[in-house]
């Protein structure tokens, strides 16, 4: 059977989330997936290793097409599709279609806003292995 589409109606109805003593509990932060990473947590859109691949590779070369990332990578053209999609929505990635000949031809960059989201993510894992060598 079907979910309700009352259901949050119902939670509203409920009262307030409580937390183990009693206390409404706040509720929950919204955060978005990208920028909004914490100082001491991981970017959690470049930590996959996909997407973490593909902003490497633009790093080190100026543009880079569909089918020579797809080939760098070792991976399928849905799923190199679905992560750089995904880079592209959160502005790491400017994603430049046009024609050559008469094949399409898709080729990638990175954006600052990527070049940036790098930078803090190899920040924060030296960081890491820096503690994690330390002890």
């Amino acid at each position: 059977m079907a979910k309700s589409s009352t259901a949050p109606q119902e939670r509203a109805q409920r009262g307030p989330r409580l937390d183990r003593s009693g206390r409404a509990a706040p509720p929950a932060p919204v955060r978005s997936q990208t920028l909004d990473a914490a100082p001491g947590e991981l970017d959690r859109l470049i930590h996959e290793r996909m997407r973490l691949g593909i902003v490497s590779a633009l790093a080190v070369n100026p543009s880079l097409t569909f089918n020579e990332l797809k080939a760098l990578l070792k991976t399928t053209d849905g799923n190199l599709s679905v992560h750089a999609r995904k880079l592209e929505e959160a502005d790491y990635i400017v994603c430049t279609k046009s024609r050559d000949a008469r094949l399409p031809k898709t080729a990638y960059r990175l954006a600052p806003a990527g070049r940036r989201a790098l930078e803090r993510y190899l920040d924060h894992m030296e960081a890491l292995i820096r503690a994690t060598r330390d002890r």
